[in-house]
């Protein structure tokens, strides 16, 4: 592993990575906040998946959270959006699909199986390398993310609530199978067989069963991608179904940008500090 960066801030200390990944085949890129308090003991964990043409950096930069997590003791784990460097066709022709937007899911279809596994990555290579050299806690993890991000903290907890202890998301594609940044992603990742969809998909997967914890959703209702592309009405069925503690709030005015994510990050935070501190 590979330190590129590294920053003092708020106490503690920003650091951008790289590593060589067994999952994807490639160098994978991670961002971490350790806050002061990891200099005297393990901390909590919360990691946070970006959405579409993110990188590792954004998060940590944009949305106002180095601060809270320095007053909270939590660290922050920021993955990179996908495997990058690959030479596979059209993985770079549109934004909304290829590099920086891995939709957080193992794919099964060429030619995009043997490297397009940010849900193993997220889930277990990451997890392990983190908490083999920095002074992380193993048994406090929680995870949020926004947009795709959302999409893939929310499939990820609900196929794994035992190794996640807080849940949260800004603007998630909660109904991916049914929207075309969904079917886009699923298509070309997973094949054309919709049987298999319904594992990468929040909605689907919660209406079956709920996670064992309350989860909370933030959406803003000037959101450009809200009506054709997010669909927080079907989370709300699905919770509704299978008796889900959700808290899905909607706000007047706010967009799909980090300004709105900084808006909203404080009460993000404290969430999940309740949870793993």
């Amino acid at each position: 592993m590979e330190t590129r960066d590294s920053f003092v801030s708020f106490g503690g200390r920003v650091s951008f990575h790289v590593h060589p990944s067994s999952e994807t085949g490639t160098p994978m890129r991670f961002g971490l906040y350790l806050p002061p308090q990891a200099e005297k003991e393990k901390v909590p964990a919360l990691y946070y998946l970006a959405g579409l043409t993110c990188t590792e950096e954004t998060f940590l930069i944009k949305a106002g959270a180095v601060r809270l997590a320095a007053k909270l003791g939590l660290a922050l784990v920021a993955p990179d959006t996908s495997p990058r460097g690959l030479d596979l066709p059209g993985i770079r022709d549109n934004w909304d699909f290829g590099e920086a937007a891995g939709f957080y899911l193992d794919a099964t279809a060429e030619p995009w199986k043997p490297n397009f596994r940010m849900y193993s990555y997220v889930t277990k290579e990451l997890p392990a390398l983190i908490e083999a050299n920095f002074p992380v806690a193993g048994d406090r993890r929680g995870i949020f993310g926004h947009s795709m991000g959302g999409h893939g903290a929310l499939t990820i907890a609900l196929k794994q609530p035992g190794r996640w202890q807080s849940l949260s998301a800004f603007a998630p594609i909660s109904n991916p199978v049914a929207v075309p940044w969904g079917e886009k992603a699923f298509l070309n990742y997973l094949g054309s067989d919709r049987g298999g969809w319904a594992d990468h998909d929040a909605s689907l997967l919660m209406r079956k069963k709920a996670w064992p914890g309350p989860i909370l959703v933030d959406q803003g209702d000037a959101d450009k991608f809200l009506e054709q592309q997010l669909h927080p009405e079907a989370l709300e069925r699905a919770a509704a179904e299978s008796g889900q503690k959700l808290t899905l709030r909607r706000h007047r005015g706010y967009d799909h940008s980090y300004w709105f994510i900084q808006s909203m990050i404080e009460d993000h935070m404290t969430w999940h500090a309740e949870r793993l501190c």
